[in-house]
């Protein structure tokens, strides 16, 4: 993550600073995809499964969505003619991209918590669930519009702000390659900073199969907010089985798009 983050801090000095933010994050996730090979943590979770395809397709799909919402941040806001109530814009650019994080991030960490009380927001959400093995590409399975709703009040508050495109991107380059790290089927551990960061040894315990014992460490970049409101958990036995109890959800991507949409009530609380 550190290079990531040093990759993103070069964005002003590029020429396309957007396309230089795609390049560094399809690095990144380039380099964790391959960490799952060399040191892996569960054996068992390196062997695609129904998911697969279907998973490849919401990568794609969101970090399109991810970038596309930058542009259209841009043209609103231009179309607008809103230059934005204000932006330390003389911060060095790292410290502006960690600024608009912060946010977006309790942005990402509101709806998140919503999504597990309310039953059409749990069934798009869901579908992150309800994979049977955590790996990299989890940090992207997730139906596009609830990504939307997620990110959406977070990005209203830097429209109004007048956070620059840039400053948006970098902080969506880093969280691409943070949630895949998050997912990640890598056996690794981050210290001290597992308190801080939401990293992967922490959020498979969000993963967990019974509903009930999924309801901790929300938090998508930063655990600050699960510190503040209660839902922080250290763990201290097995993880466990992962995904939904009774694998309810279907697993091609067309399929996992019209599933909120069905009648039903169920996937929840079972």
């Amino acid at each position: 993550m550190g290079l990531v983050i040093l990759g993103v801090s070069r964005a002003p000095f590029e020429g396309v600073p957007l396309l230089w933010l795609i390049g560094v994050a399809v690095g990144g996730l380039v380099v964790v995809a391959w960490l799952e090979r060399a040191m892996p943590f569960n054996l068992g979770w390196r062997l695609p499964d129904l998911d697969f395809a279907a998973d490849v397709v919401h990568a794609v799909v969101n970090l399109l969505v991810m970038h596309a919402a930058v542009v259209g941040f841009v043209l609103l806001r231009s179309s607008a003619g809103w230059e934005g109530l204000w932006w330390p814009s003389d911060w060095p650019f790292i410290a502006q991209v960690f600024l608009a994080g912060l946010p977006l991030d309790l942005s990402l960490y509101v709806v998140h918590r919503l999504s597990h009380r309310y039953g059409f927001l749990w069934r798009m959400h869901s579908i992150h669930h309800s994979s049977r093995r955590l790996y990299w590409l989890n940090g992207e399975r997730r139906h596009p519009l609830h990504a939307a709703l997620m990110a959406g009040p977070g990005l209203v508050l830097l429209g109004v702000l007048g956070t620059p495109a840039e400053v948006v991107g970098g902080w969506f380059a880093i969280l691409a390659v943070h949630l895949a790290f998050q997912h990640a089927n890598i056996d690794y551990r981050a210290g001290p900073l597992r308190h801080l960061l939401g990293v992967a040894e922490l959020h498979r315990w969000h993963h967990r199969e019974r509903f009930e014992d999924a309801q901790v460490n929300f938090g998508e970049f930063w655990l600050v907010w699960d510190h503040l409101f209660g839902t922080f958990y250290q763990p201290s036995s097995p993880l466990g089985r992962v995904g939904i109890e009774g694998d309810p959800i279907p697993h091609g991507y067309a399929e996992q798009l019209r599933y909120p949409f069905r009648g039903h009530s169920d996937t929840q609380k079972h």
